[in-house]
């Protein structure tokens, strides 16, 4: 078969562009040409004006199109410089030009270049949308009658299994994410401040980030996120955390912390909020919402009994196994992008 052609404006360090198209190529046998824009893990204003002379040969590559016996599939966008021109001509002149989305790219506006504006054009140029929930499914397929949902995917083998679910010296949980969403940590900090005093708690942090957390910085040790420590961090916890604020934005979400604390077999809590409460549901999570909830639910979580524990750490981890795992969507990923 033809090549596959992908498109993302990040490299493999960022994760979306990872999780959405890098890690199928990994694990899928489909051959594929991979295309990224700079190669790098931020399209900054900053960014973009270090090296005028790479900024000016990715805008040239990107309109070197392909022929139109190949397939492509484009995540979020393949410029940061575009308003949907690029992204609509490397889709209609592909033999199935494919769209991914796992993020609520329609409502972000901003700038010269407002993600919205692509979003719309590569939409409605795709022959197949993939989006990464149902919210985002709905939301595109006022402009295209094929969409399908295929999830963020993990794979449980590339994470360190939780095997002990007794309570150490110190209990522990855990939060992993990125420097923009640390701030969510925030939203619950008395929550988490108090289970602290009543149970001495301490919150792991990984994240490529170094920002001041107020009052949490008293609590909070921190790990810099790389493919090899982040696994046995998350294993060395009680608990995983995801804090989502209830907005449209954020029910775009895809739940991808929830899946990696699945994914290593520990329990999960998080606000329902989009395919969070679906998650949560599915591998017997705790879903609190308000400072209360979150309050009482942390505090309750480590009294628990360590059997209680590990049943929850084992439905999150069946969980993802059956219904988020790039095993469980294999054929309906490949089907997709290839059309066979």
């Amino acid at each position: 078969m033809n090549a596959l052609h992908t498109y993302t404006s990040y490299g493999r360090s960022a994760g979306s562009a990872r999780v959405r198209v890098f890690d199928w190529l990994d694990r899928v046998d489909v051959p594929a040409v991979a295309h990224t824009y700079l190669d790098g893990a931020t399209n900054s204003a900053r960014s973009l004006l270090k090296s005028p002379p790479r900024l000016l040969a990715a805008e040239g590559r990107l309109r070197r199109m392909p022929s139109g016996d190949a397939s492509v599939l484009i995540s979020r966008q393949a410029s940061p410089l575009s308003r949907g021109g690029v992204e609509t001509r490397l889709l209609r002149n592909a033999r199935i030009g494919v769209y991914d989305v796992d993020d609520a790219i329609h409502l972000d506006r901003r700038g010269p270049f407002p993600k919205a504006a692509i979003w719309r054009e590569a939409v409605t140029a795709a022959d197949v949308v993939i989006a990464g929930n149902a919210a985002l499914a709905d939301a595109a397929g006022r402009f295209n009658h094929n969409v399908t949902v295929i999830p963020s995917c993990v794979d449980p083998a590339d994470y360190t299994r939780k095997a002990r679910f007794e309570i150490g010296e110190t209990p522990r949980a855990v939060w992993i994410g990125t420097p923009a969403t640390e701030r969510y940590l925030r939203d619950i900090e008395s929550a988490l401040v108090r289970a602290h005093e009543e149970t001495g708690m301490r919150l792991t942090v990984i994240s490529a980030g170094d920002a001041e957390l107020g009052p949490l910085d008293a609590i909070v040790d921190r790990v810099a996120w790389s493919p090899q420590t982040f696994g046995t961090a998350l294993a060395d916890a009680d608990l995983g955390l995801m804090p989502t604020p209830d907005s449209a934005w954020a029910r775009g979400k895809c739940g991808y912390k929830l899946l990696q604390y699945g994914a290593a077999g520990l329990p999960m809590m998080g606000d329902p909020v989009g395919v969070n409460a679906e998650i949560l549901r599915r591998g017997d999570g705790v879903a609190p919402q308000g400072t209360a909830e979150w309050t009482d639910a942390l505090v309750g979580f480590f009294s628990e009994s360590a059997n209680r524990r590990r049943e929850r750490g084992e439905a999150g981890n069946r969980t993802v196994r059956d219904h988020y795992s790039f095993a469980a969507w294999e054929t309906a990923w490949r089907q997709a992008v290839t059309g066979a």
